[in-house]
């Protein structure tokens, strides 16, 4: 069981104390901690009296406000273990089904092509000459790897399907390679923002992490990532340096050899999370694979492309690395199932309409949202995003936990900025993904609007832990 000093708490709490009642302000903020998953469930939290010392508050504060999280199901008391984070069985919050009426925006997805039913019944057909099979396979059919090397080879990688091993998604992919590659203890390269659940891979591998700046106006921070490899010499690298989750930023190409001369000189091993690779959205020309630059792991899936229902991802690296991680794979899961690699071969074989159409729906649905939140909040700085699937708005103000909160009461769920940063960063920020329907991204700024003038009636003063100074 893990436990949360009382300083650690609060250093997430910053800039919790709002408008209204103080309990119900902390409580409020406790609670989106817990379900933006920053307090994992099962967490123990600091005693009452400790974590009044350390905010400068009463103890009844603090007990009034543990009480209500008990009440709405965010915590749970056991005798001798103190009080527990945890997630309600039923969440008037969080969406169970679509007659919830609450529009999710907390997630950057977009929904399944219409050629997912055509692959999968054809899937179907090919079915039987496979039930022979065990259906036990830890690399990947054959067919689907020699694709997949294929496709690397067109974009200017020349890659064989024993470089290939197929997955079950990319986080699957990331969190095998970092139990396989570090120790618990090392430390990893990772840009900051960054998609937290490879952040929470890193983490739950026991991985020290070294952050590097990445902003949508300058990219990445050369002369961080210049000191964070020379002076920590870290184990592995995560890096996205292709339409950047969430920055849209794509790494230029002599960045890239940079950084690759660098990790090389200092036993660095860099992952390269390809999941938003062919998401480019300007016209321009796509860079080659990260690893046609030197050595480097790629991760990639069809979870962004294709539909998030499909749970097939892959790794990309030298015939030596697959067969460690092969080893490593069977302690854990068996095997990625073989229906849905088949409908992944099948679409492999149409793969470039399919991503042309989907730039054209993300190019539309970019250029919407990026109108639409110029109109409704002129005082947004909105970011021009070159690929990807989301924007890293500015707010101009540390409230980004608080109109998380707002939204909520709009009957919207987006994930406030410090989410997708190290250590509570990036209250000044706010993901905005531009991969929804028209009419649920009109709904979806109205509800921003309509919290963003909550929150300004009761503005918050800075506070030094506001990490976005440095982005």
């Amino acid at each position: 069981m893990s436990s949360l000093s009382a300083r650690a708490l609060a250093t997430l709490l910053d800039g919790w104390r709002g408008h209204g009642v103080a309990y119900a302000a902390l409580a409020d903020r406790i609670r989106l901690l817990i379900l933006d998953g920053r307090i994992a469930p099962a967490t123990r939290l600091p005693a009452e009296r400790e974590l009044a010392a350390q905010l400068g508050v009463s103890r009844t504060t603090v007990t009034a406000a543990y009480a209500e999280l008990r009440d709405s199901g965010y915590l749970s008391s056991v005798r001798g273990s103190g009080s527990l984070a945890q997630l309600p069985l039923r969440s008037p919050i969080i969406p169970d089904a679509p007659s919830t009426g609450i529009l999710d925006f907390s997630k950057a997805t977009l929904p399944a092509i219409p050629e997912v039913l055509a692959a999968a019944e054809l899937a179907a057909q090919q079915l039987p000459q496979y039930l022979g099979e065990s259906g036990f396979d830890p690399v990947g059919l054959p067919i689907l790897r020699e694709g997949l090397a294929a496709r690397y080879t067109a974009r200017g990688l020349p890659t064989t399907a024993d470089q290939i091993m197929v997955t079950i998604g990319a986080q699957h992919a990331i969190a095998l390679i970092a139990r396989t590659l570090m120790s618990r203890g090392d430390r990893v390269l990772v840009e900051n923002p960054t998609y937290p659940h490879a952040l929470d891979a890193l983490k739950g591998a026991g991985a020290r992490i070294v952050p590097v700046s990445v902003t949508t106006d300058e990219g990445w921070d050369d002369l961080a990532l210049e000191q964070g490899i020379q002076r920590t010499s870290p184990s592995l690298g995560y890096l996205m340096p292709d339409n950047h989750n969430p920055t849209g930023r794509t790494m230029p190409e002599e960045q890239r050899l940079r950084v690759l001369e660098l990790a090389a000189r200092h036993g660095t091993t860099i992952i390269a999370d390809e999941t938003m690779a062919e998401l480019g959205l300007d016209g321009l020309p796509e860079p080659v694979p990260f690893a046609a630059h030197g050595s480097a792991i790629l991760v990639g899936s069809v979870g962004k492309t294709v539909w998030g229902g499909i749970r097939v991802g892959w790794i990309r690296a030298d015939r030596t690395v697959i067969q460690r991680l092969v080893r490593a794979r069977m302690a854990g899961d068996l095997g990625t199932p073989v229906l849905e690699q088949l409908i992944v071969v099948n679409l492999l074989r149409d793969i470039e309409g399919i991503l042309e159409r989907r730039r054209a729906l993300l190019r539309a649905g970019r250029d919407r949202l990026v109108g639409m939140l110029g109109a409704r909040i002129p005082e947004w700085q909105v970011p021009h995003a070159g690929g990807g699937l989301t924007l890293w708005v500015n707010l101009g103000a540390p409230v980004s936990s608080q109109l998380a909160i707002a939204a909520r009461s709009q009957s919207l769920v987006i994930a406030a900025g410090p989410r997708f940063g190290v250590d509570g960063a990036f209250e000044r920020f706010l993901r905005v993904p531009f991969s929804y329907s028209a009419e649920e991204t009109a709904r979806a700024v109205e509800s921003l609007a309509a919290a963003w003038e909550a929150v300004a009636r009761h503005p918050v003063a800075e506070t030094s832990a506001d990490y976005a100074s440095i982005v």
